[in-house]
């Protein structure tokens, strides 16, 4: 008997319902389809939140991303907005197959 590989499924707004589902092929795709060509920066804010999920089972707040990549790139604040235009909760957190988060501090 084949099995049957189980797609990931995603909520009304596009964020993933399972975290565990996400891949970088699929954050490709989301990023490609907000017009977003993924380069170092992006990729350094995509695992970190990855990095962080999976160590506390809670999106990182954007702060923590500022902080990191102010660390790693030179940027904060600006740059998470530079990469990720539209928000970090509308494109970021999409991309790096978080939930949509309840409520969020926009840090």
């Amino acid at each position: 008997m084949e099995s049957i590989a189980k797609l990931p499924t995603f909520d009304d707004q596009g964020y993933l319902y399972e975290p565990a589902d996400w891949t970088e092929e699929m954050a490709r795709e989301l990023a490609r389809q907000e017009g977003i060509s993924l380069g170092e920066a992006h990729w350094e804010a995509i695992r970190y939140m990855r990095q962080f999920f999976a160590e506390h089972q809670v999106i990182p707040d954007v702060r923590f991303v500022m902080r990191h990549l102010a660390a790693s790139h030179g940027g904060g604040r600006n740059l998470v907005f530079e990469l990720f235009p539209l928000g970090y909760v509308k494109q970021a957190c999409r991309i790096a197959g978080m939930r949509k988060p309840r409520s969020w501090s926009t840090g």
